[in-house]
């Protein structure tokens, strides 16, 4: 993930990062979302949107091809619409979540074989 830092955020002893003090992930705002969505990675990994009908195709681009990557996914009003998840996104018990349709849900990813598989999670419904 983009870690923006300071001179004395990021320490490291030899290849390892020790520690890393005030780093922030870069935000993505797709704006309204219908139709064919990409999330390219490359411009944040915390991206936000807001449905503004059916997704029918959502691909995930710009990740990371050596490391493990992962991003957030904000979502208004997610389940006001159908959303066409990517093949590759494996859900716990099998199942995408089922989305607020007039509100604000937090998903998180993470992928560790190139985007070969994705594990998605609903981190928070209905945030108020």
């Amino acid at each position: 993930m983009p870690i923006n830092y300071g001179s004395n955020d990021l320490t490291t002893t030899g290849n390892l990062v020790a520690n890393i003090k005030n780093y922030n992930l870069v935000k993505n705002d797709l704006g309204n979302l219908s139709g064919t969505v990409t999330i390219n990675l490359a411009e944040g990994h915390f991206v936000v949107g807001t449905l503004t009908g059916a997704i029918t195709s959502l691909t995930f681009s710009g990740h990371s091809s050596t490391n493990a990557s992962g991003f957030v996914l904000e979502l208004t009003n997610g389940g006001a619409y159908s959303i066409t998840w990517p093949l590759s996104v494996k859900w716990p018990g099998g199942t995408a979540p089922t989305l607020t349709s007039s509100g604000v849900d937090v998903l998180a990813f993470v992928t560790d074989d190139d985007g070969t598989t994705w594990r998605g999670v609903v981190s928070m419904l209905d945030s108020k």
